[in-house]
C-alpha cells in the first residue's frame, strides 16, 4: 500500500493512491490517504489537489478479506474510523479537491468523491454502492452529493453502478477522459484552472463553500455507519462478507465496500 504525493504544475499537488490490485484499502490505508490529503491541502504552496489512483480503478472501499480474518470488532472499528477520516480530509482540506477516476469507484471511492470539489473521470470508469450486497450501509450522503434523490435511493437499494457518462449527463462529472490514459492530462487542465486564482483566496472560498453546505456530511455519514454497526451486531454482516470472500469474481478482484 503507497500513497505519494508529486507535484507536476506550480500550485497543484497530486495524491496517488495504489494498493493492487484493485485499491481496496486496508484500515491503515484510510489513515495514510487522510494524512497525504491534510498534508498537501496545508502546504502553502499547494492551490488545489488532485486525487487519482494508480492500477485497474480508483477505489473498491474497504479491504473485506482484513475484517474477516480479524478477531472481533477491531477491524470494522478501524475501518469505520478510517474512512470518516480520509472522506473527511477530502471534504476539509484547505484548498479546492479535484478527483480524477478511472475503472470501478465503489464503496469508499463514492465517499471520497462525494466529498471533493470537483470529479473528472475516464469514459471506462464505473460508479456504485453495493453496500447492501455486502452486508453493510454508508456512503448514501456522499452518493446524494452526486444525484437527485429519487436517482440515488434505487441505486443505493439496488445496488447498481452508473457510467461516467452518465454521470457527466446528470452534472455530477466536470469532464470526460476518452481514455484512462488521458484522464491525467484532463485533471491536470481544471487543476491549472483553478490555480490560477489567488491562493489566499481560493482557501477563502473552500470554507465558504463548506459553511453554507445544507448536510453536515461529517455527522450524517457518522449517522449512518451505526447502522452497519448494527447490521454487524445482528449477524447479517458476517453473512454476506463470507458470501462475498467465497465467491469474489474470477479474476480475483476483491471489490469491497465502505462499511
Amino acid at each position: 500500500m503507497s500513497v505519494s504525493t508529486s507535484r507536476p504544475r506550480d500550485g497543484i499537488a497530486v495524491v496517488t493512491v495504489d494498493h493492487p490490485p484493485v485499491n481496496a484499502l486496508p484500515v491503515q490505508g484510510w489513515y495514510d490517504l487522510a494524512d497525504a490529503v491534510t498534508a498537501a491541502g496545508r502546504d502553502p504552496a499547494h492551490r488545489v489537489v488532485v486525487l487519482t489512483a494508480a492500477g485497474r480503478g480508483f477505489n473498491a472501499g474497504v479491504d473485506i478479506k482484513e475484517m474477516q480474518r480479524t478477531p472481533g470488532h477491531d477491524a470494522l472499528i478501524g475501518a469505520n474510523r478510517g474512512c470518516a477520516a480520509a472522506f473527511a480530509a477530502v471534504y476539509e482540506c484547505e484548498v479546492p479537491v479535484v478527483a480524477a477516476v478511472h475503472g470501478h469507484c465503489l464503496g469508499g471511492g463514492i465517499g471520497l468523491i462525494g466529498n471533493a470539489d470537483a470529479i473528472v473521470a475516464s469514459e471506462d470508469a464505473t460508479f456504485g454502492l453495493p453496500e447492501l450486497d455486502r452486508g453493510a450501509l454508508g456512503a448514501a450522503t456522499h452518493l446524494s452529493r452526486l444525484l437527485p434523490p429519487h436517482l440515488m435511493r434505487p441505486l443505493y437499494y439496488t445496488g447498481h453502478s452508473l457510467t461516467a457518462r452518465e454521470l457527466h449527463r446528470y452534472g455530477a462529472v466536470w469532464e470526460l477522459a476518452p481514455t484512462a490514459e488521458e484522464l491525467p492530462e484532463v485533471a491536470l487542465r481544471l487543476a491549472a484552472r483553478i490555480a490560477a486564482k489567488d491562493g489566499y483566496l481560493l482557501r477563502l472560498a473552500k470554507e465558504a463553500l463548506n459553511g453554507i453546505d445544507p448536510v453536515d456530511v461529517r455527522r450524517s455519514y457518522r449517522y449512518e455507519q451505526g447502522f452497519t454497526f448494527e447490521a454487524n451486531l445482528s449477524g447479517v454482516s458476517d453473512r454476506h462478507r463470507d458470501s462475498f470472500v467465497r465467491t469474489r469474481s474470477p479474476e480475483g478482484d476483491r471489490r469491497e465496500v465502505t462499511p
